[in-house]
């Protein structure tokens, strides 16, 4: 794997997994809804893997698709202004997503209404699963749930199109889904300890630099190579 990719998958976990505050407000509910449904505790685990393996693998799906579309353009003569085109926005999504995680800039919230329209076709649909009595019927919900607007899924959306295949883009986005994971399917285990680590302002912060870090060097790259 290509040192550049491994950077931007970190880079892309660390967003999903201290952007854990923005997961929980925009899926903690439902994840709170299938919770009160449940039958014993001890069978609930499950249950939340399920969910959130169908949110991951649609974001999976979604990566592959963007990351496909871009890769088209390598197909295409003549088209390189595009590829770096779109490589720069990816960095710049980068730096405007390390400037959310600091507390710095919340620019990136605002994507969320491009997918408004979309999920008020998909929206219905999940009323087919509930309520929630199998983890099967928690996957689909999951996977449904994946197309949920979001901001920040929207703004790593952008960095799987200029990925440059569909593996990448996948890649990317999966990433993007693990580190969400701990802050989703954790709520009733140690949802509180882990709280207390992405709420922290110095953590934050520090990881917000680190990931705009990331974008910034891809953006003086691209400004090296045009010299």
């Amino acid at each position: 794997m290509a040192p550049m990719l491994e950077q931007s998958l970190f880079a892309v976990f660390l967003v999903g997994l201290l952007g854990g505050t923005h997961c929980v407000g925009m899926c903690g509910g439902i994840v709170a809804a299938i919770s009160l449904q449940l039958p014993g505790q001890g069978t609930r685990f499950s249950y939340h893997f399920a969910y959130n393996a169908g949110r991951i693998l649609s974001y999976a799906i979604a990566g592959a698709i963007a990351g496909a579309v871009g890769a088209s353009t390598l197909l295409l003569k003549g088209f390189w202004p595009v590829q770096q085109g779109l490589y720069v926005v990816a960095n710049l999504m980068l730096v405007a997503l390390g400037l959310y995680l600091a507390g710095v800039w919340q620019a990136v919230t605002q994507i969320e209404r491009l997918g408004v329209r979309l999920w008020r076709r998909l929206q219905p649909f999940s009323k087919r699963f509930l309520p929630v009595r199998r983890p099967a019927q928690a996957f689909a919900l999951g996977a449904l749930w994946g197309w949920l607007p979001c901001g920040l899924v929207y703004s790593v959306l952008i960095s799987a199109l200029a990925s440059g295949s569909a593996y990448s883009g996948a890649a990317t986005m999966l990433a993007f889904g693990l580190g969400t994971l701990p802050n989703l399917i954790a709520m009733g285990l140690f949802a509180q300890q882990l709280q207390v680590l992405t709420k922290n302002i110095w953590v934050r912060r520090m990881a917000g630099l680190l990931v705009a870090g990331f974008g910034a060097w891809g953006l003086a790259r691209v400004a090296l190579a045009s010299l």
